[in-house]
């Protein structure tokens, strides 16, 4: 187990580009180990980009990241094992059937023999899937297809799983399930990363960053964000109205 004070994941001064368009503008933060750490925002706030360099998926620009204490671009294949990744539109194999996406899964990840029964047992079990073994994936609901990539995603037993918006366009009764899922996750140990739009997701988070044309605004504990006066998407638009201020304010000073 990582043994750092900081966290399980920690970013310094993390930054990314594409072409002139700055998608994360030097974030830093901390995730410690075991925790569930949310991060919100608008479309094109830079969410999924810091994700995505969180997961080994893009190398940022400047500044360094760390998983378990591994450097996520010169120990790359090392922080493989280490973490679950599912991006927005996660690669389930449509046409395969739940158990045939699982096996693809656990091919992936060289998991053999009894081991297998094991854990499709017990991620399909978690996920209330097992009485679909057999439907083709592009039949499911919305939900539950989010609900087979969280447990396609864990089939490799990570320490920590980095989630895009994973709830996105999900009705609100499958939300509510796949939160259940990720608070025992935690619960069992594990140390989660999901960006949401969602403010009542933040709410469940121990940590919640709040992001905002590529910059980080906030990090902090959903009540320490949240103002005595304010809910805490009250004081969320007030944080990014003054940052659209400041930024109006030195563009005409140039």
């Amino acid at each position: 187990m990582h043994s750092s004070s900081r966290g399980f994941i920690e970013v310094r001064n993390a930054s990314m580009s594409f072409g002139k368009t700055e998608a994360v503008r030097e974030v830093t933060l901390d995730v410690e180990s075991g925790s569930i750490f949310g991060i919100v925002g608008s479309d094109g706030a830079g969410k999924s980009t810091l994700l995505r360099m969180i997961a080994g998926m893009i190398k940022p620009f400047s500044g360094s990241i760390t998983v378990g204490g591994l450097d996520v671009v010169e120990q790359r294949w090392k922080i493989k094992p280490l973490i679950g990744y599912m991006p927005q539109r996660f690669g389930l194999y449509q046409d395969l059937t739940v158990e045939e996406n699982m096996d693809f899964f656990m091919d992936i990840f060289g998991i053999r023999g009894k081991e297998r029964d094991v854990r499709k047992e017990k991620y399909l079990g978690f996920s209330n899937l097992l009485p679909y073994l057999d439907r083709q994936a592009g039949n499911l609901s919305g939900g539950m297809k989010q609900k087979l990539g969280l447990a396609c995603v864990l089939v490799h037993e990570p320490s920590g799983l980095i989630l895009d918006e994973p709830t996105n366009g999900v009705d609100p009764v499958s939300r509510q399930e796949f939160w259940d899922i990720l608070l025992q996750m935690k619960a069992s140990g594990m140390t989660i990363v999901v960006s949401t739009a969602y403010l009542d997701e933040g709410e469940k988070c121990d940590m919640i960053g709040l992001m905002h044309k590529s910059r980080l605004l906030a990090a902090a504990s959903p009540s320490r964000i949240r103002s005595k006066q304010e809910s805490l998407e009250e004081s969320m638009i007030r944080r990014i109205q003054e940052v659209d201020k400041e930024i109006l304010h030195d563009t005409f000073k140039r």
